[in-house]
């Protein structure tokens, strides 16, 4: 697999309704690495769009929509009151070396709960599996679970380099502020390739 070039993505929470999230890119150093540098464990895949996303222990059974850019450069996200999650096409997909990132809204006010609703009950060691176009499973195990103020988004820790393939769920989080209509926290899910990553 060739190094490919993956656009650091620097969160901004933009809320036209609660729950609607606006993402800015900007350039990045590659961050895949051919496989043969890549340590022992899971073998990673080959490219293939993911379809769906299940994380059972928080109640996620989603259809994963393919998210890109828009005009003004931020990241395409779903529609509020979607029950999809969306994955960002400009990272690895789930199962390729680096992190994959997925994009869910916590809620919105016209349709309540969202698809990652229950994101931050997340533990270390919750499966989660991403059913690909191939029809291939990539398997993960939660890392970790990080909460972080909007303006301390930790860009490098979530779409930096990884030698293994990694999946990362973002959605908001903290306290909603009335004023500002807006979270004030992102939820960030750190996951890596499962033992028994191809099912």
């Amino acid at each position: 697999m060739s190094v490919r070039r993956l656009l650091v993505v620097a969160l901004v929470l933009v809320l036209a309704g609660a729950g609607a999230v606006a993402f800015a890119l900007v350039p990045a150093a590659p961050s895949r690495v051919a496989a043969a540098a890549l340590p022992e464990g899971p073998a990673p895949l080959g490219r293939s769009v993911p379809v769906t996303l299940d994380v059972p222990a928080v109640g996620v059974h989603a259809s994963l929509r393919t998210l890109g850019l828009n005009p003004d450069g931020t990241v395409e996200v779903p529609p509020l009151g979607s029950p999809d999650a969306g994955w960002y096409e400009n990272s690895p997909a789930p199962g390729e070396p680096g992190p994959a990132v997925v994009l869910g809204h916590v809620d919105s006010a016209r349709s309540g709960p969202g698809v990652f609703f229950d994101l931050r009950a997340a533990a270390p060691g919750d499966a989660i599996a991403v059913t690909r176009a191939d029809g291939s499973v990539a398997r993960f195990r939660v890392d970790r679970i990080g909460t972080y103020p909007k303006s301390a988004f930790p860009t490098a820790e979530v779409y930096g380099d990884l030698d293994h393939p990694g999946l990362r769920l973002i959605t908001c989080g903290g306290h909603f502020d009335r004023a500002a209509r807006s979270w004030t926290d992102n939820v960030i899910v750190y996951a890596s390739a499962a033992s028994e990553q191809v099912g």
